[in-house]
């Protein structure tokens, strides 16, 4: 008991610090981690392609017959950020014409990217609910329990497809060779 003996601790960030740490090697470790936290799909392309588009969710929020999937983008950001990163994530909602865009960042954003993400508007649902159409979020926000304000509900979150239900085969179990 009178070594002093330091351990490396390994495993998903649990504070600001430790997301600090994930993006020092590799930030895109940072990307794919926060998209986790919010349940997003990332963007399968190339580093460096994504077109402002980090990830994707993506919801129904209106009755069985029309059902059209609507989306929500998402950025991630792990250096500095800026209004300009809130004006570019707008345009890429206008052209991808999501219902929703979310900017995630280590930092905290600042009171013109504030304004700049309410100038946006909000998204209002056919259930009467309505939604920031532009979302600043950061990592503490995220690992505190905060999420992106969607329309979200059981039925509603498409992002990640359901497994088709498994039909049983009829196997004869005596016969070895087909």
């Amino acid at each position: 008991f009178g070594n002093s003996v330091t351990f490396q601790v390994t495993g998903e960030p649990v504070s600001l610090t430790d997301a600090q740490a994930l993006a020092r090697p590799d930030p895109f470790q940072l990307q794919w981690w926060a998209l986790g936290l919010v349940s997003a799909r990332p963007v399968e392309q190339k580093k460096g392609a994504d077109r402002g588009i980090d990830g994707r969710l993506f919801f129904h929020d209106e009755n069985q017959k029309k059902k059209r999937t609507k989306q929500v983008v998402i950025s991630v950001k792990g250096g500095k950020v800026s209004v300009s990163h809130v004006r570019d994530l707008r345009g890429v909602l206008e052209r991808e014409q999501a219902k929703v865009g979310v900017l995630i960042s280590m930092r905290d954003p600042t009171t013109a990217m504030k304004k700049e993400a309410a100038s946006a508007g909000f998204y209002d649902s056919p259930w009467g609910t309505s939604h920031p159409r532009l979302q600043l979020l950061t990592i503490p926000d995220l690992l505190g329990g905060k999420r992106i304000d969607y329309p979200y509900g059981r039925h509603t979150n498409v992002t990640f497809k359901k497994p088709g239900k498994h039909k049983k085969r009829n196997v004869n179990k005596n016969r070895l060779f087909d």
